[in-house]
């Protein structure tokens, strides 16, 4: 029962709630889910980095449990593929929604954890999220990709990117565009206003690395614009 709670989304235990069966959806399992996360990532830096400073562990804890390495480990177990949606999520590419497969993943997180505590939540997923803690601390992922953006931008253009919340969507995720100079540059979703803002910062910055435009002109941003905005 766990488990189909877990892959439980919202939209289809609203459509079956409406036919007039209970079945709760995987919300509450989420809630719990980003504290399992937290703990799991925070005993990990605490047993295996004696020496990283309080700062740094929580820099890695915020990058580690993020939506994007969440989504991204979601995505090696094919997580999508299991999860109950109703037929508008299903139309709409629900499967492989960062927001929909990150907290799935934390649902599933907190399931386990309900069933046979923290030590089998890392047997489960201990390596893959030690192997996450790994690539940050080695540096071959960035922790903040607003500060890195902003540096981009600084020196190309002239500008600090501007961040706006555009609304919360159906499901009550954030929605924020980001702006440099007036002009759309990237769209990020998340749980949070801060989350979304990580999003769309890490859109740009990728979108900036792969350019090939001039580092003094904004000519691209248009055009930058309609690739970094999809795929939310």
């Amino acid at each position: 029962m766990l488990l189909f709670n877990a892959l439980c989304h919202s939209s289809y235990a609203y459509e079956l709630n409406q036919l007039g069966r209970d079945v709760k959806n995987n919300e509450r399992l989420e809630f719990l889910g980003d504290a399992v996360v937290e703990l799991l990532v925070c005993d990990i830096l605490y047993r295996n980095y004696p020496e990283a400073s309080e700062g740094v562990m929580a820099k890695v804890k915020g990058a580690v449990a993020s939506e994007e390495v969440l989504t991204e480990l979601a995505k090696q177990y094919n997580l999508g593929k299991y999860v109950f949606l109703g037929k508008g999520e299903e139309k709409t590419g629900g499967r492989t929604r960062s927001s929909i497969l990150a907290d799935t993943f934390e649902a599933l997180c907190a399931a386990i954890y309900l069933d046979g505590g923290l030590d089998t939540v890392v047997r489960v997923f201990g390596e893959r999220f030690a192997q996450q803690i790994k690539v940050f601390l080695s540096g071959q992922r960035i922790f903040d990709y607003k500060t890195a953006l902003q540096e981009i931008t600084q020196e190309r253009y002239r500008e600090l990117p501007e961040y706006r919340l555009v609304r919360l969507d159906d499901n009550g995720k954030f929605i924020v565009e980001l702006y440099v100079h007036g002009k759309k540059f990237a769209t990020g979703v998340g749980n949070s206003k801060k989350d979304a803002e990580k999003r769309a910062a890490k859109k740009a910055y990728d979108t900036l690395l792969d350019s090939t435009s001039s580092p003094n002109s904004l000519d691209s941003l248009d055009s930058l614009d309609s690739s970094s905005s999809s795929n939310d």
